[in-house]
């Protein structure tokens, strides 16, 4: 039947076919027109208002580069009139606008893009930005030019001239600037939407003063009247899960009005293939059959959704057989599969089990396995994404972050691409791993400059020591530092002793030697050089002479010793004096003359200006600066605490790196240690901090073309990466060995290492740097040197002299002569001549073609001079004459004046550039086989495009055993640069539901060399997916026939079962918080059978999580109990959280925009202040933090605090403090509360009771409705109720707001995302039990001291206040023992025998159905950080914490004591006997594991009052509906229920 299209030729076999689709139809039941196919559809969306796609599609650009964003807003100014109005006109010509500025794999990421709404955050984060200025009012566009706004162009003139009093705007790392470099003139910032009537009168007067130089402009994207649609999201999953029905928890209430999206429903939505018919085809065929077909279509569904259990030994071969179906279809069919079986696996079970798997695939896949869990750790089962070998972990990465990948990907493949590379050679390259190592760099200490204090290897105190080397392999105890008589740790600390952190350094030193650590110490004095300045008047100059003074007298540990005195002398925080050295010297020297020693007649000057040189020459920062082996230290790293712990753990570090030198026989005894250490690799001769910063810039040279800079009209209108080639093309560069001309061969030698150097030399700077380069050149055969002038004014004659000259010598002149003389020009003395009126034919040497020099000096073109000044000033971002260096594209610079950049720094480069990628490069380029100049040429412009991409994991190199039996294949488009995609999977488990739509969009959008490895798991006992499961994915945007846009994306789940229960999950990326909105179906119980016809679910993304980890400075632990608040200017806490012990974590919920967070007002400021930060937006040293979020991917800050010196001893969670926290949380519930105002008094709020509880499902939110009316009803204290707000549905928190009017209670929605780090559960249930206990701390605000939790499914009969006022007599919490009176369940009472039996020791097994917490002391004996860790632990095991909730606090009861409540407050018919009920105060629910009775039927049989409750509620939600009804809406009669948005 598949192929009905393709007999259109021939009567005969069209017309049988006819004919057996008659029969069959003829055949079928007869129905009566029965309802369609019923199913469950998901959307999810955002709460803000959609964002135009143009604006998204400007925010991709700016991200390939900000001058493809202006070109973009260039051609868009007035998109509006160049369509037709439909959604799809508008759409396609935003992609043929951004065809024109991007290639075609970039142009469908950018579809793909737009089809993800990736940038819809970004957009939406300006309009925050733009709501919190905010807009004057009746402006559709408006500038603000530094902090006045206006809409009128008349007045930005007078605005930019008055800006100058006024501070300039905060500009963040996403604003789009128009280029241009004057830091002084006024920013202008607008606010308006591209494309608008009004934006282009507003761009083109920004452009006008931007372009004369007036004005910085920024653009931020703004609109006026935002759409009415929400923004539809993708790349979330979708789970329908069956439920296990053992125990009836549906409720018996009927839906009302369940209202359905009617165009869901196409008519060509249905799965097309069923059971072999392609039923899109048949209706085209046979349009007259169209009814027929639709019940055959609906017969045969339903026959396959049979869900009959399965046997045992039927299951066991499922993922082989599953596999085996898969690898069966045609390569181009085998993803669709494998989508359709995964994601249906419940209903496609039974006919799998039928597959035959042959010992092919079996035998393949058993010796591929064996290659997975060698070299990828992968256990049959797993599974695994590698795109170009870098690995994409399934289970943190989502959708965004691989979009990033394939973008960074695809940037490179394309740029090698646009170098001509082969294809092949393409992925060659992409597998070198040249990404600039964070191995520390290290400088020479075999300096005269150090005095060292002592030396292991002659000191008669470390005489008993053993001398041999090789006691290193000689085992001990870890942790141990062996004692050897060698200098194999060096600690060196540079300082100036008048600094007041001198005297701390000084003293951990101290501490090292004294207490006979194996560590040699030097002190390097940096003190004032000038001859004039003596003992007597400066501390720094008499402190060195004292020390040499007294090593000269008696020794160097003598003299330490002394110089401790003095600075114990120093006050604390306070700095050394004079006096302080001549008191110490005049106790210790009773009988000699101080001023002999100190004045200006001392011969004790040793090392004092060679201190200062070692100290300048080495480059190593700012002062003080502790080196261990030549290694600087962190700045954070000197901390005296932090600087003991990190030098002991170096030296455990460097033993294993000794151990292995002396196993492999490279270090003997004989040796010298420190000449070892310094001939290694990481040693340099100065360390320059510029060189070795991790924040680089660089060039764009990944492209080809024939442009060249001596035509400077061409050159000027050339993009930035074509002016680096023309640049590239038009380089002549010297060389060891002679310079090598175009077309000459100079030995074949490829020279991996390219210095452009850039500055004026026409001035003595820029000829230093230019001298520094040549003399380093000449030392090394790695390098070749080109020029860049940059003049300090205009081009002249006169003022360009040196710089025509050099470019005379290189264009004709050979290589040898060239650089002769133009060394020789660089020499000062030359300038001078020059300047004083010689000619600089002069100078030329031995062998110059001194006629053709001349002329070509003397020719009248300037044109080089004025391309280089262009590129300076637009690419290089250099101001007039500042220099730079560009090391294989990577610009060093601009150099300040004055800013040492000598031979040496060009070594260090040359260094870390051969280490990192130059030479790994240049075997590859070898192989390529093309002539010297270019392969030097392509070294340089490979290695600026690889090392430019951010630091990512290695790649994995992988050589699979075998393809041929055991993996689809899908070959890529011949001759087009191509992904290589590696999969690996069991197509039985979640991951193979997620991956299989993931890898067929992946196809869709790019190409791919793609293999997808079979990873089955044999001998199964279950059935291993027991959902139906859709992941949200489209690769471009979708329309309707009417080129609008169709409404979703959406998961669709149809032709569903109708027997089971489903409950519905949805899998979003870790930072997304949502929540189901409008749907009036059970979403927690869905029973199709009771259904109409759809189930529409709809979600909203409620907040996008900005997450973070806080540690204490001085102590390195996270400051327990600290809280931060996240607002903006306007409203600064709009949300708060608390800091964890574990890792130091905490989260704030937010939305797209810019906030601030702070520490929060009270103890929190009071006794910590923040002292630094990182993955924020603001500048290092700002006191209040900005973070923009502004996109769809995970954000984590870490943020290091520290207390105030007042505060040093005072501790946050102390019991003697109350904190003031009215207003605290009400994030989440500004008017949440009915009847009682938040702002009670403070002795109010002692006598609220709270009370704490979880539902989920229709069911359960009944009986919760009624456990709160029972616990009101018998309770006079006012209540305050909190709800996990996660998991409620709609209805729920529609109708709770009239309740808490109706009966007086406060009430509140308190919610936590499950952190990341923590072990995820997948089961709705048990993530529910999580709740109840893993985040008691972090839930609640600090000002709640004590709660109640009461489950869902209990009736209170008694008055809770004497449970809150119960006395836990120190523990942190209260639970009531398992009841033991009814006998006939002992069978059943699993914590009487084996593990809990022994566990507990006596002990009671507590029942988690109703808890008391004192959160004082919960949180004051970290009760919630020792929970977690102990889950963390035991729940990697599937089979530990049956009963999460209850079954945790009991297994910690050693550890976190639990008080045992009198059996009374809570009976239970499962496990108490009947006479004990008259006591109860409370009365749970719980399940019957003999009876199964449901809970419904129980609740009535058991608790006498509880149908007169559950009528109460009912008529109260009649009265709600009515009133609903006479408004047409209910949100009118609403009690003040005003969120406010984030």
């Amino acid at each position: 039947m598949a192929d009905a299209g393709s007999y259109q030729a021939g009567f005969g076999p069209r017309m049988w076919q006819h004919c057996a689709l008659l029969l069959s139809l003829s055949l079928l039941p007869v129905v009566s027109g029965g309802a369609d196919s019923k199913g469950v559809t998901t959307s999810l969306t955002t709460k803000w208002a959609s964002t135009p796609l143009l604006l998204e599609a400007s925010e991709f650009l700016a991200e390939e580069s900000q001058e493809m964003f202006w070109d973009f807003v260039e051609a868009n100014q007035n998109i509006k009139g160049e369509h037709d109005d439909t959604d799809q006109a508008y759409y396609d010509l935003i992609v043929k606008r951004a065809s024109a500025l991007l290639s075609t794999v970039q142009l469908n990421m950018l579809k793909f893009s737009l089809s993800l709404r990736a940038y819809s955050a970004t957009v939406h984060s300006f309009q925050q930005i733009a709501s919190n200025e905010p807009p004057p009012s009746g402006c559709s566009a408006f500038f603000n030019v530094h902090g006045e706004k206006s809409c009128d162009t008349e007045k930005l003139t007078a605005l930019m001239e008055t800006a100058a009093e006024r501070p300039k705007p905060y500009l963040f790392k996403s604003d789009h600037r128009f280029p241009g470099s004057n830091p002084d003139i006024p920013v202008v910032i607008l606010y308006a939407e591209i494309g608008s009537s009004e934006f282009t009168m507003f761009h083109q007067l920004m452009l006008s003063k931007a372009n004369k130089g007036l004005a910085t402009y920024v653009l931020r994207h703004y609109l006026a009247s935002p759409s009415s649609r929400r923004v539809y999201l993708s790349g979330y999953g979708v789970e329908l899960a069956i439920k296990n029905q053992e125990y009836k928890a549906k409720d018996d209430t009927q839906v009302q009005g369940a209202e359905v999206n009617a165009t869901l429903m196409g008519e060509n939505d249905p799965v097309d293939e069923v059971q072999g018919f392609l039923f899109g085809k048949l209706k085209t065929l046979y349009p007259e059959l169209k009814e027929q077909l639709k019940e055959l279509r609906k017969h045969l569904v339903e026959s396959t959704n049979e869900m009959a259990p399965l046997k045992v030994w039927q299951m066991q071969d499922l993922s082989f057989q599953t596999a085996a179906r898969i690898l069966a279809a045609p390569s181009s069919d085998a993803l669709n599969v494998m989508r359709d079986l995964s994601q249906n696996f419940p209903t496609k079970a039974r006919s799998i089990t039928k597959t035959v798997v042959s010992s092919e695939i079996r035998k393949e896949m058993e010796e591929n396995q064996k290659f997975f869990k060698g070299t990828l750790g992968l256990q049959p089962g797993d599974s695994a994404l590698f795109i170009n070998g870098l690995h994409i972990d399934l289970d943190t990465q989502d959708i965004f972050s691989v979009f990033e990948v394939l973008r960074s990907e695809a940037r490179v493949m394309e740029g090698l691409r646009s170098l001509l590379i082969e294809t092949p050679f393409i992925h060659d390259i992409l597998k070198l791993n040249v990404q600039p190592s964070d191995s520390d760099y290290a400088v020479d200490i075999r300096n005269p400059a150090v005095n060292w204090i002592n030396n292991l290897e002659t000191d008669s105190r470390y005489g008993s020591w053993p001398y041999s080397v090789q006691e290193l392999l000689r085992p001990t105890f870890p942790g141990v530092v062996r004692q050897i008589r060698k200098n194999f740790h060096n600690l060196v600390v540079i300082l100036d002793p008048t600094h007041e952190s001198s005297a701390e350094l000084l003293n951990v030193a101290e501490m090292f030697y004294s207490n006979n650590i194996p560590l040699r110490i030097g002190l390097v004095f940096v003190v004032s050089d000038v001859d004039e300045i003596d003992g007597m008047e400066d501390a720094g100059v008499a402190l060195l002479r004292a020390f040499n003074y007294i090593t000269e007298e008696l020794d160097a540990p003598a003299a330490f010793d002394t110089i401790i005195s003095m600075f114990n002398r120093v006050p604390s925080g306070g700095k050394l004096s004079v006096g302080d050295v001549v008191k110490v010297l005049e106790k210790k020297f009773p009988y000699v003359e101080v001023g002999s020693i100190l004045g200006p007649d001392s011969t004790y000057d040793d090392n004092r200006k060679e201190g200062r040189g070692y100290y300048m020459q080495t480059g190593v920062g700012p002062l003080p600066v502790v080196m261990y082996n030549g290694m600087p230290y962190q700045r954070e790293q000197l901390d005296p605490e932090e600087l003991e712990t990190v030098t002991m753990n170096k030296i455990l570090e460097t033993t294993s790196f000794y151990q292995r030198a002396v196993y492999m026989g490279e270090l003997a005894t004989d040796q010298d240690v420190v000449d070892f250490i310094m001939t290694q690799p990481n040693v340099v001769p100065r360390i320059n901090p510029r060189i070795l910063s991790t924040a680089r810039t660089y060039l764009d040279l990944s492209n080809t073309n024939n442009h060249f800079i001596d035509q400077y009209a061409r050159f000027l209108f050339l993009d930035s990466r074509e002016k680096s080639t023309a640049v590239a093309n038009s380089m002549n560069y010297m060389t060891k060995k002679g310079m090598a001309p175009k077309d000459h061969h100079d030995d074949g030698y490829i020279r991996p290492v390219t210095f452009w150097v850039a500055g004026d030399f026409d001035q003595p700077s820029g000829r230093q740097l230019l001298y520094d380069a040549i003399r380093h050149m000449k030392t090394s055969n790695n390098v070749r040197l080109g020029l860049i002038n940059n003049p300090s004014d205009s081009p002249s004659e006169e003022n360009s002299r040196v710089a025509r000259a050099i470019w005379a010598a290189m264009q004709t002149q050979t290589a040898n002569n060239a650089k002769n003389y133009i060394t020789k020009l660089a020499k000062e003395e030359t300038a001078k001549a020059l300047e004083t009126g010689a000619e600089v034919t002069q100078f030329t040497v031995g062998g110059m073609d001194v006629a053709l020099f001349k002329s070509a000096f003397e020719g009248p073109k300037f044109d080089f001079l004025l391309s280089h000044t262009v590129y300076c000033r637009d690419v290089l971002k250099l101001g007039k004459g500042q220099r730079a260096v560009i090391s294989n594209g990577r610009i060093i610079g601009p150099l300040e004046d004055g800013e040492v950049f000598n031979q040496d720094d060009f070594l260090l480069l040359e260094s870390i550039i051969l280490k990192t990628s130059g030479e790994r490069i240049k075997s590859k380029v070898q192989q390529f086989g093309v002539e010297e100049d270019r392969a030097s040429d392509l070294v340089m412009k490979i290695d600026s495009l690889l090392s430019s991409q951010p630091k990512g994991e290695a790649r994995i190199e992988h050589a699979f055993a075998d393809d041929q039996y055991s993996a689809v294949k899908i070959r890529p488009t011949e001759g087009d640069v191509y992904f290589d995609m590696v999969a690996v999977v069991d197509p039985v488990t979640r991951d193979a539901q997620k991956l299989a739509p993931l890898l067929l969009v992946l196809k869709k959008l790019v190409n791919v060399n793609l293999r997808v490895f079979m990873n089955c798991q044999s001998k199964l006992s279950d059935l291993p997916l027991k959902s139906f499961y859709r992941y949200v994915l489209e690769p471009e945007v979708l329309f309707q026939t009417d080129g609008s846009f169709s409404p979703g994306p959406l998961a669709k789940f149809l032709d569903m079962p109708q027997t089971p229960l489903f409950t519905l999950n949805l899998n979003t990326p870790e930072s997304w918080m949502v929540e189901s909105v409008r749907t009036r179906y059970d979403l927690d119980n869905i029973y199709l059978e009771e259904v109409d016809s759809i189930v529409a679910a709809e979600y909203e993304l409620e907040h996008l999580l900005l997450e973070g980890h806080c540690f204490d400075v001085s102590t390195g632990q996270p400051p327990r109990g600290l809280q931060f608040t996240l607002g903006t200017p306007s409203d600064p806490v709009i949300v708060d959280t608390i800091v964890m012990a574990n890792l130091g974590y905490f989260q704030l919920k937010a939305n797209p925009g810019a906030w601030i967070l702070k520490l929060r007002k009270g103890r929190s400021d009071e006794i910590y202040k923040i002292y630094s930060h990182d993955g924020t937006d603001s500048p290092a040293d700002a006191d209040d933090l900005i973070v923009v979020l502004n996109n769809f991917k995970s954000r984590i800050i870490k943020v290091k605090v520290q207390k105030r010196p007042e505060k040093f001893s005072e501790e946050l969670l102390s019991d003697g403090t109350q904190e003031n926290d009215s207003g605290f949380w009400e994030s989440l519930t500004r008017g949440f509360t009915g009847g009682v105002k938040t702002e009670e008094s403070k002795q109010e709020k002692d006598d609220v009771i709270n009370i704490f509880s979880v539902a989920s499902g229709h069911l359960y939110e009944r009986f919760l409705r009624i456990m709160m009316l029972s616990v009101l009803k018998n309770t006079k204290t006012p209540v305050k109720f909190w709800f996990l707000k996660n998991y409620l549905s709609p209805a729920f928190k529609e109708f709770i707001p009239y309740m808490a009017e109706q009966y007086g209670f406060q009430y509140e929605l308190v919610q936590y995302k499950w952190p990341r780090w923590l072990h995820q559960q997948t089961e709705k249930q048990r993530i529910i039990w999580g709740y109840k206990i893993l985040f008691l701390d972090v839930l609640f605000p600090l000002s709640v001291d004590k709660f109640l939790f009461v489950d869902a499914d209990q009736i209170v009969r008694t008055d809770l206040k004497e449970l809150r006022d119960f006395d836990l007599e120190g523990a942190p919490y209260g639970y009531t023992p398992f009841c033991e009176s009814r006998r006939e369940m002992d069978g059943f009472r699993f914590w009487k025998s084996g593990y809990w039996a022994s566990h507990l020791a006596g002990r009671k097994y507590h029942i988690s159905a109703l808890y008391v917490v004192d959160l004082k002391k919960f949180r004051k004996i970290a009760a919630g950080d020792r929970l977690r860790g102990q889950y963390q632990g035991l729940s990697q095991d599937p089979n530990s914490l049956s009963n999460l909730d209850q079954d945790l606090p009991n297994n910690m009861i050693h550890q976190v004591p639990i008080k045992s409540l009198p059996q009374e407050w809570l009976w239970c018919e499962t496990w108490c006997d009947d006479n004990s009920k008259k006591k109860a105060k409370t009365i749970d629910l719980c399940n019957n594991p003999q009876t199964k009775e449901p809970k419904l039927q129980a609740a009535v049989r058991i608790v006498a009052e509880w149908s007169d409750y559950d009528q109460e509620i009912k008529r109260l939600q009649n009265r709600v509906q009515e009133r609903g009804a006479e408004n047409h809406t209910t949100q009118k009669d609403k009690p003040d229920d005003t969120r406010i948005e984030l």
